[in-house]
């Protein structure tokens, strides 16, 4: 696959699981491929990328073989290949776009149980494991 860059995502956030199910929907060019971080597989396939931050924010592997990207900037990178986003795209880049991306995309990761319901497992130890917040055990 290497045309298509590869997202890695947390396999158990129901929020995460959503997205890429409606990426891939959108993603009829083919661009991207989707990995499970919980994955051994994937984690051995990218032994540079750390798992514990890849559960954090989702990371992007460009086909192209250039630098890593993760949250606010793998999604600007995606919104240019996937047509639908494209008429994003180009408000992605504004100035101070960045600014303003990597903070709200940071936010909603974090937050991301309280946005989407956990059933059954989630993150270990994790206040929404604990009923709180998400509806974990």
């Amino acid at each position: 696959m290497p045309d298509r860059a590869i997202i890695l995502y947390d396999g158990l956030c129901p929020l995460c699981t959503a997205s890429v199910r409606r990426l891939r929907r959108l993603d009829w060019r083919h661009r991207l491929a989707f990995a499970d971080v919980r994955d051994a597989a994937a984690q051995a396939a990218h032994p540079g990328i750390d798992p514990a931050r890849a559960l954090e924010r989702m990371h992007l592997v460009p086909p192209d073989g250039g630098p890593v990207l993760d949250g606010f900037h793998a999604v600007r990178w995606i919104a240019g290949r996937v047509p639908l986003l494209w008429p994003l795209w180009p408000l992605l880049w504004l100035p101070g776009a960045s600014r303003v991306g990597v903070p709200l995309y940071d936010a909603v990761a974090r937050n991301r149980f309280v946005f989407a319901r956990c059933e059954g497992e989630c993150h270990p130890g994790h206040a929404h494991d604990r009923g709180r917040g998400g509806g974990g055990a």
